[in-house]
């Protein structure tokens, strides 16, 4: 139980002008808060006394109107209790609400999420309670709108070891999540004249949308096994260019390194922007590490990273890498955005890196992943042989094609039905039917245990609906 000894406060207005009754303005007052929600079921109001000294009215006055309520059902009262708000039969609804986990797929493959219970939380809490207690007053103050120097400085370094870029404190700047650095440069973009940008297709639709919504023509440019169709996107007259190279979604396609040479020859010939959202790249189980492009061309790359599927997405950290040039301009834009990130979750982190607590949460969660995907792959050879599997070298998600024909959201309705989640690649096309039909499977938040009878089942249903073959 969580007790305090402060009285709660409650905004109620009387008119000590009017003719009515301080009491029955009172009750008024409470009786409209109640049946608006604006006082909720098992809110605590304050004491008799309390309230009665905040209005500068007579005890008695909050007795008679507390009395009057009670008798009406709008409160209740216990023996060494606070009074508190009744729940009505009016707030009721004609359904017992339902238990959240009860709603949840019992076999969930949805993508790009990891398992949230591999939150380091003891590790976590330990640096952010370090960091908030050995840092100065002046960290308090609103944040430069790039993010906490220091920590820029050790995640400045941490990248550079791990990820091959090049990066500087000066040259970094810290976002809430991708999509908000995804918004960032685009608007600064379009500040200095850019109104065409490529973007991969199949690609991430929250990123095309913010694209979209800030007024960008968007051209979409096809991926193969190789990743980015570079010699297609001469094509598009686009000055800049979003990529995934490390793990393409949802492809899972990797930049080979000839299209990452002829990628940055584009942008140095055509005085272009590449930005790098470094996706799924801590993740990788069969290849070896592939550097960060940004590293290749600090001039021409703005690189994108984020916390989101190492650590948790809920505490919205991430981060661009930008050329000199655009730093001040990010900077403003991030200003007016929202005045800077949170820092205390900043030297959270710094310190995390600092420990070498974040090294060892990857090499942890590393193993966890690649013997799911290893499952998840040993039970589509035992379910469903002869379906062609991309992607699974790295990430938390594979693609599985389909045979042609195959109405995918049929498949997903009817895998729902089963409680099974996937996903169809069509969602992630420009045009639905450009590529052969397939499923995103993710399996970052799945039990390794629940994986090979979700498979099984999920073939029952592609095999139902024309999906899959059998033998």
């Amino acid at each position: 139980m969580k007790r305090t000894t402060s009285p709660p406060e409650l905004l109620v207005s009387l008119d000590r002008d009017s003719v009515v009754p301080l009491r029955v303005q009172l009750e008024g007052e409470l009786r409209r808060a109640i049946r608006s929600d604006r006082l909720t079921p098992e809110t605590p109001l304050p004491s008799t006394r309390a309230l009665a000294a905040d209005l500068g009215i007579s005890r008695g006055v909050v007795v008679e109107a507390y009395d009057q309520l009670l008798a009406e059902g709008y409160l209740k009262a216990a023996r060494g209790s606070a009074t508190r708000v009744a729940t009505r039969c009016t707030d009721c609804g004609d359904e017992a609400p339902q238990d959240v986990a009860a709603l949840r797929p019992r076999y969930d493959f949805r993508p790009g999420v990891p398992d949230l219970a591999l939150f380091p939380r003891a590790d976590w809490m330990c640096s952010l309670r370090y960091a908030v207690m050995n840092t100065a007053e002046s960290t308090f103050d609103y944040p430069d709108p790039q993010g906490a120097h220091s920590a820029r400085v050790g995640l400045s370094v941490y990248l550079n070891r791990v990820r091959g870029t090049s990066a500087r404190a000066d040259r970094l700047l810290f976002c809430t999540g991708s999509s908000q650095g995804v918004a960032l440069i685009a608007q600064v973009l379009r500040e200095r004249g850019l109104r065409r940008i490529a973007v991969e297709d199949p690609g991430l639709n929250d990123q095309y949308e913010v694209l979209v919504a800030l007024g960008l023509e968007v051209s979409r440019v096809p991926v193969d096994d190789d990743g980015l169709r570079v010699d297609r996107l001469a094509r598009t007259r686009a000055n800049a260019v979003l990529v995934t190279p490390a793990h393409q979604y949802p492809t899972g396609a990797v930049l080979s390194p000839e299209r990452r040479a002829a990628l940055l020859a584009w942008a140095e010939k055509r005085g272009g922007i590449v930005i790098e959202d470094d996706y799924d790249a801590e993740y990788r189980y069969d290849r070896q590490p592939v550097g960060a492009l940004q590293g290749l061309a600090p001039d021409r790359v703005v690189y994108l990273g984020t916390a989101s599927k190492t650590l948790s997405p809920a505490l919205r950290l991430a981060w661009l890498i930008a050329p000199a040039a655009l730093v001040p301009d990010l900077a403003r834009a991030k200003k007016f955005a929202d005045f800077g990130s949170p820092v205390p979750e900043q030297l959270a982190l710094e310190e995390f890196l600092e420990r070498g607590d974040y090294d060892r949460h990857i090499r942890r969660t590393r193993n966890i992943y690649r013997r799911r995907r290893d499952a998840l792959v040993a039970a589509l050879g035992r379910h469903l042989p002869g379906l062609r599997i991309r992607g699974m070298a790295a990430g938390l998600h594979l693609m599985v094609e389909l045979e042609k024909g195959t109405d995918e959201p049929a498949i997903a309705a009817s895998a729902a039905q089963r409680s099974i989640r996937v996903f169809g690649a069509r969602k992630y096309r420009g045009e639905p039917e450009a590529g052969p039909p397939a499923l995103v499977l993710g399996y970052g938040g799945i039990d390794e245990s629940k994986i090979s009878e979700g498979i099984r089942r999920l073939a029952a249903v592609l095999h139902e609906n024309g999906g899959a073959r059998r033998g």
